[in-house]
């Protein structure tokens, strides 16, 4: 997940050599801020990631966003209304109870001398997670196919709805732990087929906000609170962003992405523990020989 905050080196810059950890000042000013309601959540999550080295500049590290809804099937969203909410305080592989009671026994029957015990298998940020919200824009569609060794992935595999997406990463999946992006709270484009790109059919029919079977992949396919509208999706998904409900919880998200519940017995406890190789500093990179 990229650098915890509290790990973070005192980086200038420094006053007139008096050593003075401006960044430190900075960064509780911008927590203030934020629990002052003086910056958005958006600029609030921007900053951590930003901190936490993570940028759009490289995909493997690209800012990671919440899914921050549940109610995908509705034709009008009450975002005053709590149970529209995804519950922030647990991660995406251990959102329902069946996938919580598969992670800790995975974790509590690892028996590995080399690699250390873990809830989750994959991740939920990485290059193919980005390239996978992005295929239809370019340049990240030339690059998903870069990733696919020359072609685009099954179309069964492809993001092609919001609702599936959501169904895949807290239901029913056991290795999609996906997380978000922030190309979900601003930017309209990536849920168009702008491009006229062949996605291909998928084997099984989806159905679109107006219920009708389509095998095409093409738009992602938006809930029908939307009304097949990206712009009215990104509008409605960032005013939940932004919502007294979110404000209210998201601290407890920022704990496992961010803070203290990425690590040690407070991640075992929250079911937070992932491949080992997914953390920094778990790869020596000086010993690795370069063909």
């Amino acid at each position: 997940g990229g650098h915890s905050v509290e790990e973070q080196p005192e980086a200038g810059p420094e006053c007139a050599g008096t050593g003075f950890p401006w960044r430190i000042v900075k960064q509780k000013h911008m927590t203030e801020a934020w629990v002052n309601g003086q910056i958005s959540n958006f600029q609030y999550l921007m900053y951590l990631n930003t901190l936490a080295g993570r940028t759009v500049a490289d995909l493997n590290q690209y800012p990671v966003f919440p899914w921050v809804l549940c109610d995908y099937a509705s034709p009008v969203l009450d975002l005053s209304d709590p149970k529209v909410y995804r519950d922030l305080s647990r991660p995406m592989g251990a959102m329902v109870e069946s996938r919580t009671r598969a992670a800790e026994e995975r974790y509590n029957s690892w028996q590995d001398e080399t690699i250390p015990p873990f809830h989750h298998g994959s991740h939920y940020s990485n290059t193919g997670v980005v390239l996978h919200y992005l295929i239809r824009m370019p340049p990240f569609s030339a690059l998903a196919i870069h990733l696919q060794g020359g072609k685009f992935d099954t179309p069964d595999r492809m993001f092609h709805s919001v609702g599936e997406a959501w169904q895949s990463a807290a239901v029913s999946a056991s290795g999609d732990v996906k997380e978000l992006i922030p190309e979900f709270f601003y930017l309209p484009d990536f849920l168009r087929n702008g491009a006229g790109l062949t996605l291909g059919r998928r084997t099984r029919p989806a159905f679109d906000s107006r219920g009708v079977p389509s095998t095409i992949v093409n738009d992602v396919v938006l809930p029908p609170w939307a009304h097949r509208d990206p712009e009215q999706f990104v509008r409605i998904h960032r005013q939940a962003l932004e919502s007294p409900f979110v404000s209210a919880h998201l601290h407890e998200w920022i704990d496992l992405i961010f803070g203290y519940k990425q690590r040690g017995p407070a991640a075992v406890a929250a079911r937070n523990i992932f491949y080992y190789l997914t953390y920094d500093n778990t790869v020596d990179l000086n010993a690795i020989s370069d063909p």
